[in-house]
């Protein structure tokens, strides 16, 4: 009986360690930089990873469906990363290099090239996707320092972009890693990425943006490679909208009546309203609280709705 007792006692111990181990792991996984640990100095570092696209994976009760997308385009705002995470394996098995032109996206394949736009400054420059992120709600991409150095925003923290997938490009990045090469970025634009020069269009009837708070702050420099800030690479002059407006969507209907009953139940949040847009051949209605002044305000209107019931939120430029 005793010897029974025991044995039932041991089995509940062990599926608690079991479902304790999963939960961990499934954090460990969906945190893909910060699981990633040094290893400047091992043979795979000069791999350049392996093409990747991913499962399903959910991050603070969000889901995310990774998927090969070569018409994707979205705006909204992104952040940048460095030095905690230089030397370190992104989602794809590559070594992070703050000083690359590299972004992480949670659903692009890695590798994958997209072209990012400042809409602040209208400077835009070509990023390879190979690591998983922001997990931060309210951002749409994470991009190197060197990258945000170039696109002028490492400073603020934070910008409001463009971000559109380059379908061939990115088709021919795909091809490379299924043969386990890193095709170098400049055989896949046709530019030479250390010999152009910084072109600047200013806006057209603009304001100077407010401020963006500091997303990251930057911890003192490790001891790594440092390539200081420089405008001598690929950064091309992209037109811009005169004005772009911060919003908080918090979804997309098909329906009107329904895109109406959440439009009036979100009026509590601020001022909201309905625009029709059309995808493809369909109609659809988004619902939108804006326009908010400041990315402040956009934070905290975003976490109110998410609290509220609306994880698929997120804050749009337009």
């Amino acid at each position: 009986m005793i010897s029974s007792r025991i044995g039932r006692l041991t089995a509940l111990a062990g599926c608690m360690f079991l479902l304790s181990a999963c939960a961990e792991t499934e954090l460990l996984v969906h945190s893909a930089k910060e699981l990633s640990g040094a290893a400047q100095g091992s043979d795979d570092s000069k791999s350049g990873g392996s093409y990747k696209v991913g499962r399903p994976y959910q991050i603070q009760g969000t889901w995310y469906y990774p998927a090969e997308n070569f018409k994707y385009v979205e705006t909204g705002i992104s952040s940048w990363y460095g030095p905690k995470f230089h030397g370190r394996r992104t989602a794809n098995g590559e070594i992070y290099d703050m000083n690359d032109l590299t972004a992480a996206h949670r659903t692009l394949p890695m590798p994958s090239l997209v072209r990012v736009i400042n809409l602040t400054n209208g400077r835009s420059l070509k990023l390879r996707i190979n690591d998983r992120g922001p997990f931060a709600r309210g951002r749409i991409i994470d991009v190197s320092r060197r990258a945000a150095q170039l696109l002028g925003f490492q400073r603020a923290g934070t910008a409001k972009v463009r971000v559109e997938i380059l379908a061939d490009e990115s088709r021919q990045l795909k091809l490379a890693a299924l043969n386990g090469e890193l095709l170098p970025l400049e055989k896949i634009t046709g530019q030479a990425v250390a010999k152009q020069t910084v072109q600047r269009q200013p806006l057209r009837n603009s304001a100077a943006a407010p401020r963006a708070r500091q997303e990251r702050a930057v911890p003192a420099a490790p001891k790594v490679a440092y390539l200081p800030p420089t405008i001598n690479q690929t950064v091309e002059t992209v037109p811009t909208p005169a004005v772009n407006k911060l919003f908080v969507q918090a979804g997309a209907f098909a329906d009107f009546a329904n895109a109406s009953r959440v439009r009036t139940s979100l009026s509590q949040f601020g001022p909201s309203w309905v625009e029709k847009a059309k995808v493809g051949n369909r109609d659809f209605y988004r619902v939108r609280i804006g326009p908010l002044q400041t990315l402040d305000n956009a934070d905290a209107v975003l976490a109110r709705l998410i609290s509220a019931g609306f994880p698929q939120a997120q804050i749009v430029v337009d």
